[in-house]
């Protein structure tokens, strides 16, 4: 049986969820250069040719973050939609954790994404399944 307090913890993660990936849209959205020369280490011809691709994706993490807010506030379906969007914000992690470039050479994996998305992503649905 569901505890009060137990949806409310969960509502509150999935709330940080969808605001980090909200955070990411702005970011990847309006201050693209800046992040992929600050973040990831490219130089400023590089980041002005892939900043099409980096807003593209800002877009996407809109979605996923509108995804997360609907998941929230749905009066129907609302652990499918939460089931729906966690796991794509998960496999989404992994994936940027293989294939972001890493601003430090000697490392070849984006970690930090596998901290950012894909660890909040399954402490949500581990809560989902516990409560």
């Amino acid at each position: 049986m569901i505890k009060k307090g137990d949806e409310v913890l969960t509502q509150v993660v999935i709330i940080l969820n969808a605001l980090v990936h909200l955070g990411f849209a702005v970011g990847e959205i309006f201050f693209t250069t800046y992040l992929l020369e600050k973040l990831f280490g490219f130089s400023s011809s590089d980041a002005l040719k892939t900043a099409p691709i980096a807003k593209n994706a800002g877009i996407y993490n809109s979605f996923i973050a509108a995804g997360l807010f609907w998941s929230v506030f749905a009066q129907e379906n609302a652990f499918e939609l939460r089931l729906f969007f966690l796991i794509c914000v998960a496999i989404a992690g992994i994936f940027g954790a293989m294939t972001l470039p890493n601003k430090d050479p000697n490392k070849k994996r984006n970690v930090k994404t596998l901290y950012l998305q894909t660890l909040p992503a399954v402490v949500v649905l581990i809560l989902m399944f516990l409560t």
